[in-house]
């Protein structure tokens, strides 16, 4: 009797466990998040507004307090939070180039960098081109809004679409994080707060943050934290000190961790206690979880746009990132291809207008894009709208997937 109770006990922890692992996934708590933003916005768009951008502190402070402007759930989540997301995206890069790796050795990572490439071109050009076509100069200044992918929406339904283990997940995470990041470069360069313009010397300081990474690499610092919290903390204040979102922070300081000498594959989460040595994989096991479940956060913060703000900056966002980066990526792809820098093995030319169109799902760059270049609040809704609209690319994937008969490829 107590053995049956035993194993039905375990019966019900391992469904539950079930449950959990199923929610992290098929990214469940972004998508709730995202749903939950949309319906606040558009049922109490004043009382939403509040709430995300309002500062609890404000009260207390003096008017253009730095604590007031800072303290509030949007800073938290796009400043704080997210640096822990791109650390993870960091470090499944950095593991898929060791040996072994889909993207080892480093040529091949060739191919998706010249993807990413076109997938910045492609939407820039056809941006400009919709503008022209729509006889709408005034939301010409936008260009950049389409350019970056993101990368938490494009990797759910990339394992989705093609299977945990196909190549074309690890191909477009890289392209996804070096796009984001030549759209955080633009966010810089082309659409700075003059009030607030970019501070290079303030770099400086994100490379004592990386140097202090090595050196504690050297003297075999295994525990993830110093990496986290003394190297990140540098390169984050150097980051935010300079004017370009620290959100990066730990992409310059997870590369350095000691790690394993062969991957097993983007986002394979292994059974069993992390190797003492294999901080990567500690810093994972010890972040991952609280990420998964936090992007719940990222969505209620950052979807949150009336049904209304339709115009023709939606349109000129909508069809740059679906089309534009279809082709672009898919082009330039192609064109590394011919020039001797192979697509990675497994993935085939066929199915990358598929990957192309997975990163058209554009959200998190897109959605800090809109909000510089333009200082109409309804324009800047209105192509806010166009990257939301982008998620039109999923079902999209999953047809096309179906119809060349793309062959999961699961762990």
């Amino acid at each position: 009797m107590v053995k049956v109770a035993a194993k039905t006990t375990h019966v019900v922890v391992a469904e539950r466990k079930s449950g959990v692992s199923l929610l992290r996934e098929f990214s469940l708590p972004l998508i709730a998040g995202v749903v939950a933003a949309l319906v606040w916005a558009n049922l109490d768009n004043s009382g939403y507004r509040a709430a995300i951008h309002g500062s609890p502190l404000a009260a207390f402070c003096k008017p253009g307090a730095w604590v007031a402007e800072v303290c509030t759930f949007h800073w938290l989540v796009s400043d704080v939070f997210m640096v822990f997301f791109f650390g993870i995206a960091a470090k499944e890069i950095t593991e898929a180039c060791l040996p072994g790796g889909p993207l080892s050795p480093l040529r091949r990572a060739v191919n998706p960098l010249l993807g990413t490439l076109g997938g910045v071109i492609g939407p820039i050009v056809v941006y400009k081109a919709m503008v022209g076509w729509l006889d709408a100069p005034g939301i010409a200044r936008g260009w950049g809004v389409p350019t970056a992918t993101d990368i938490a929406l494009a990797w759910l339904v990339a394992r989705a679409a093609f299977g945990s283990r196909h190549p074309a997940v690890s191909y477009l995470l890289l392209l996804a994080v070096a796009d984001d990041g030549i759209g955080l470069l633009i966010l810089a360069v082309f659409y700075s707060n003059s009030a607030i313009p970019f501070a290079p010397a303030w770099l400086a300081l994100v490379g004592v943050g990386m140097g202090l990474a090595w050196v504690m690499r050297r003297r075999s610092v295994f525990s993830p934290w110093p990496y986290i919290f003394v190297a990140g903390a540098m390169c984050w204040l150097g980051l935010a000190k300079a004017h370009l979102h620290p959100a990066l922070a730990l992409v310059f300081v997870v590369p350095f961790m000691p790690h394993a000498v062969q991957d097993e594959g983007l986002f394979v989460e292994r059974d069993g206690a992390a190797d003492v040595t294999d901080t990567m994989r500690r810093f994972e096991q010890a972040l991952r979880q609280w990420v998964d479940f936090g992007m719940f956060g990222f969505g209620l913060t950052n979807a949150g746009v009336a049904f209304g703000a339709v115009g023709a900056a939606t349109w000129a966002v909508f069809v740059a990132l679906l089309v534009g980066k279809t082709l672009g990526v898919t082009t330039f792809a192609l064109l590394g291809k011919r020039l001797g820098f192979a697509l990675p093995d497994g993935l085939s030319s066929k199915e990358l207008p598929l990957v192309g169109m997975t990163a058209a799902l554009g959200l998190t760059v897109a959605l800090f894009v809109a909000g510089a270049a333009f200082s109409d609040p309804a324009v800047e809704a209105a192509a806010k709208m166009g990257a939301l609209f982008s998620v039109v690319a999923a079902p999209l994937v999953f047809i096309g997937v179906r119809v060349l008969g793309v062959v999961r490829r699961e762990a």
